[in-house]
């Protein structure tokens, strides 16, 4: 479990993460000075070692919770071929150990203000999702400033949005979304990121915000520093293979968008409403979100 007091702390280091990765990402433009032939001549030394054989690196995915399933294959092989038998226990250790993304996960889990006396927010959240499309859908209809075609498209888009949250919101479909791979976090640790993105304003859920907000910066970081790397090589090399065998750039693109780790925080951006249509809070759970000296005066 996650010591609430320990949030802060969190914070503060996810905040320094980001700033080395961002350093990280500024060397890439001093490789990117040299020209593709003068890379050639540089490459020669590397050969024939590849970035597969950072371990450091490897570790660094598996604590943050990028699991076996989720990778793409290299040649065919395990991810930990290329490492000797002692790294391969290591990171096998790893993996049967907690990772960044299963405690967050079990952190979310155990937000309390889900269900308050009386209060359920999941049932509040769907009933003004759908007074919102309700409102949407008689706005469509009612304006002049559309065709009949035009009128049709968007209601056929509003629709979808329509179904997409329902789709979301119900947790069987959530369910099998994660066995499709589709979905990595919890359906109760979904609905609370949600809950915590909605009201961020109340004093409690300020700093969960901010700790969810810090998540996506380090995992949007990673997430450019793959595609950086995916250019600089198109840039210099094309469509050679790379040193390690892979397919070079296709290869590194491609990890660029599937290696996300945290991307169902991304995702509940999907989820948000304007702040008009959020349902209002009862007065006993706006107190428990306030601090306690602003709850005395």
């Amino acid at each position: 479990w996650v010591d609430e007091r320990n949030i802060g702390t969190a914070v503060s280091r996810l905040d320094r993460i980001v700033e080395i990765q961002k350093l990280l990402i500024q060397q890439i433009r001093v490789m990117e000075s040299m020209t593709p032939l003068d890379f050639l001549d540089f490459r020669n030394y590397l050969f024939p070692a590849s970035g597969f054989q950072s371990f450091q690196f490897r570790k660094v995915e598996v604590l943050l919770g990028l699991k076996s399933g989720q990778r793409l294959t290299y040649n065919e092989a395990p991810y930990t071929a290329v490492f000797t038998d002692e790294q391969r226990s290591e990171l096998e250790k790893l993996e049967s150990g907690h990772t960044l993304f299963e405690v967050v996960e079990a952190w979310l889990e155990r937000t309390p203000f889900l269900e308050f006396r009386g209060f359920r927010f999941l049932e509040y959240y769907r009933s003004a999702v759908h007074k919102m499309l309700d409102r949407e859908r008689a706005a469509i209809e009612s304006t002049d400033y559309l065709s009949p075609e035009k009128k049709k498209m968007r209601l056929q888009m509003l629709g979808s949005t329509g179904t997409y949250f329902q789709s979301v919101l119900d947790p069987e479909a959530h369910r099998q979304m994660r066995r499709e791979g589709k979905l990595q976090l919890s359906y109760k640790a979904s609905i609370a990121a949600l809950l915590i993105n909605l009201y961020r304003d109340e004093p409690i859920l300020q700093m969960p915000f901010n700790l969810l907000m810090r998540l996506m910066d380090m995992d949007e970081m990673l997430t450019t520093w793959r595609y950086r790397h995916s250019q600089m090589v198109l840039r210099m090399l094309g469509r050679k293979v790379g040193t390690g065998g892979s397919s070079g750039y296709d290869y590194l693109h491609a990890t660029a968008v599937k290696h996300h780790i945290f991307k169902d925080l991304h995702n509940i951006s999907t989820l948000l409403i304007p702040r008009s249509e959020l349902p209002e809070l009862p007065g006993e759970l706006r107190e428990e979100l306030g601090f306690h000296y602003s709850k005395k005066e």
